[in-house]
Formats: structure tokens, C-alpha cells, sequence
């Protein structure tokens, strides 16, 4: 593909509006304009704190653990000035269908991220532009329908995308966000956590999400990236003894999760907050530390770049699967605890998900306003692998496989 997308027909405001060029990224040359871009758009509402995104000197980090992935620039005027950003991938995932011999019914996925416009450069059509060029790479990856993620808030967003580039409010899934202490969480009697190969956990997480939404096809890849420090599962002792995993059965109660180093990608931080609260934050970890059998809900330091633990793959089952849910976060707690660039576990599971309740969360960190929309790449087009009615339809499934290279 040339390395140049033209933005051909771009209905300017005025003009003499210069020219806006659409093309791939260059790593070599471009670099630092994104970043110096990056940083102009993190700035958030004046007196109201914000959430500032590191990404650590590399711009495409997000993407690289997909096979196929672009990045794509928007230059304005004679100057060649970078003036927008977007990002996409395209992967294959189920669309929570059986099929009449009951496989999962998978199609191709384009999932949208990183959308940028400099604020002296906004009204002009660029995030207009950048939308409707990663639509045709998408396209010309095979991508049946394309989905973005933004905060509820985002009004801007979503009206860029549902209301010019033709894309619907889709899914609500909740994200839950779990501060790291400074003290240990205990497991509970009775209850082990072991580790599951990737191996393993493959074939039990293809059994089990295989008719739930997003599940990735390629979930082997994901299990054995670097990113993801391990699958482990919590059953009481009891039924330890009794479990053989070569059977191909599992245990009558258990719960299972993945941990995806974000961290490694990219870090946060929270800009904004007034001296009171700093210094309460800080006096929360000063108890924490001091007294660690208070076993005080202390406030990390998020005030400085920090990274976090996303938990992805959340299942339970049985009479006693909430009881070891809970454990097993506290596993995954206490593994954060131990990595002093961590700050925070976060999870994000559908509304209607059973484990939802079962997983320990700050209400004030977290939030139900995560908004997926999707569009369907290939209307009007026939396409026999296409399946309409997945838009259409207003019923979510209670299970939604989350993908962690998408945080």
C-alpha cells in the first residue's frame, strides 16, 4: 500500500483553506511531531483534573500486538504541519451467534483508537477525514464492520462518529478500577490459585467464550504475548485434589482470569487535583504504611506516571465461584503490589455479567459510560459472510470478552 492516502474531495470551509494530506505514519520522520501533538491534545477542562497519557516515546505501542495495524497522519497546509492522528487494527472475533453445528460465528473487526485533531486546527473536516481514510484500510484488510470505545462524556467524539461517519451506540460495558495498597489481601482458607499453561488456557477459554461477543480468534497470541503475565485460577483445596486437567473437565467451581501488563505499553497520570487532596491522597498511604493491619484503603500515587494491571479472560462458575473471584483479584492485588510502577487493576466486563459483582472496585474510580458504537463496513455491498442483524440487535449478550491489547 503507498505510504500516501490522499484526501481527495475534501469539501473545504473556505477557499483558500490549505490542503490536507491523509497518510501512513513514518516512524523516522514523525515521531516527535506526534508527540508534540499528543502532548497539545491531553490538555483537559481548566480547574477539572485529567487523566494524561505517556506513551512512552512510541506512538504505535498500542498496536503492535496485532498482526495487522496502521497508523495514519493528517498534514496541513504547504508546511506539511501534523495536525491529526488516528490509529486502527483489524482482527477476527465472535459476534456471540451460533452456528447450526454450534462453532462460533466469527468476522473480521476493525477497532478504531487514538483520534486526534489540534485544537487550532478543529472544525475543518480533519477527524472527519482521518475516519473515512482508516475506514478504506480497513476495507482493504478484509474488515467487515469497524467499533470505537470513548467515556460517555466525550460528547465531541461521539458526535463525530454517529452522527457524520454513520456509526451507532453498540455496547455499554462497564470498566471497574481497584486501587493497589500498600498492604497484602488475604486469599482466604481453603482456597489455591494455580497457574494455567497458555495451553490450557486457550482451550478453556475457547470453550467458554466462544458464543460471547469480541472473544479474539487469535487469543493463542494473546496468552503468549509478553504482555500477559499469567492465567491462573482459584477452586477451593478441596477440589484441587479431584481435578485432573487432562480429562478435559473442569472443576465444579472455579474462577479464572489472564493479567495484561499495560504498564509496558504505556503509563498515566493524573494532572489537576487541588493541594487538598494530594496531601489527603498522601496521608492515606503514610497509614497504609505505618499500619498495615489497619489494612487502610489507601490512594495510590497516581499523581506520578503510573501504569496498571488490566484483567481480561474474568469467568466463574459454581456455588462458590464469587467467593473465588474475589480471591483471585486479591491474588492479582497482591502481584500488582509487588511491581512498584503498578497503581491500579482495572477490569471492564459487560453490564449484565455475572462476575461483574464479584470483582472488587473504588465506585468513585470507576464507570458504566463506556460507549462502544459500531459501524458496518460493507452495507449495501453482498456479503454472504456479512451479518446485519449483529447491529440491529438491542439485546446485549452478558458476556463480553474484553481484549486486553485494546487498553
Amino acid at each position: 500500500m503507498s505510504s500516501k492516502i490522499a484526501a481527495e474531495n475534501m469539501p473545504s470551509v473556505q477557499a483558500e483553506t490549505p490542503p490536507v494530506v491523509v497518510r501512513e505514519y513514518d516512524e523516522g520522520r514523525d515521531m516527535m511531531a506526534v508527540a508534540e501533538l499528543e502532548r497539545r491534545c491531553e490538555v483537559g477542562q481548566r480547574g477539572k483534573p485529567a487523566l494524561v497519557t505517556d506513551l512512552m516515546g512510541d506512538p504505535i505501542g498500542r498496536l503492535r500486538n496485532f498482526a495487522s495495524h496502521v497508523m495514519l497522519v493528517a498534514e496541513y497546509g504547504n508546511g506539511k504541519e501534523i495536525v491529526g492522528t488516528i490509529r486502527g487494527c483489524v482482527k477476527t472475533v465472535t459476534i456471540a451467534k451460533r452456528s447450526s453445528n454450534e462453532f462460533p460465528v466469527y468476522v473480521k473487526l476493525a477497532y478504531v483508537l487514538g483520534l486526534r485533531v489540534s485544537s487550532s486546527h478543529r472544525r475543518l473536516g480533519i477527524g472527519t477525514k482521518l475516519v473515512q481514510q482508516l475506514e478504506v484500510w480497513c476495507r482493504q484488510n478484509g474488515a467487515e464492520y469497524a467499533y470505537m470505545a470513548t467515556d460517555g462524556s466525550n460528547q465531541p467524539s461521539l458526535n463525530l462518529f454517529t452522527l457524520k461517519c454513520n456509526y451507532v451506540k453498540f455496547r455499554n460495558p462497564t470498566v471497574l478500577v481497584q486501587p493497589v495498597h500498600l498492604h497484602y489481601k488475604p486469599l482466604g482458607s481453603g482456597i489455591a490459585i494455580i497457574r494455567v499453561s497458555p495451553q490450557l488456557s486457550e482451550s478453556i477459554y475457547r470453550r467458554i467464550f466462544s458464543h460471547s461477543e469480541f472473544f479474539p480468534k487469535d487469543i493463542d497470541r494473546v496468552l503468549n504475548n509478553k504482555l500477559t503475565l499469567g492465567t491462573f485460577m482459584a477452586l477451593t483445596k478441596k477440589s484441587l485434589k479431584n481435578w485432573n486437567p487432562r480429562t478435559g473437565d473442569l472443576p465444579t467451581s472455579f474462577a479464572m482470569l489472564s493479567i495484561w501488563n499495560t504498564k509496558e505499553v504505556y503509563k498515566l497520570q493524573v494532572k489537576g487535583v487541588s493541594g487538598l487532596m494530594y496531601a489527603a491522597c498522601l496521608g492515606s498511604r503514610v497509614i497504609d504504611a505505618l499500619m498495615p493491619w489497619l489494612k487502610f484503603p489507601s490512594v495510590p500515587n497516581i499523581f506520578k506516571n503510573f501504569g496498571f494491571y488490566f484483567l481480561y479472560g474474568l469467568h466463574m462458575e459454581g456455588k462458590d465461584g464469587s467467593i473465588l473471584m474475589k480471591s483471585l483479584c486479591a491474588f492479582a492485588h497482591n502481584m500488582a503490589r509487588n511491581d512498584k510502577d503498578c497503581r491500579v487493576l482495572v477490569a471492564e466486563v459487560g453490564q449484565m455479567d455475572p462476575v461483574r459483582e464479584a470483582i472488587p472496585h473504588w465506585t468513585k474510580f470507576s464507570w458504566d459510560q463506556d460507549i462502544w458504537c459500531i459501524k458496518n463496513l460493507r452495507a449495501g455491498e453482498e456479503n454472504r459472510n456479512s451479518q446485519e442483524y449483529w447491529i440491529k440487535s438491542q439485546i446485549s449478550p452478558s458476556v463480553i470478552f474484553v481484549d486486553p491489547r485494546d487498553n
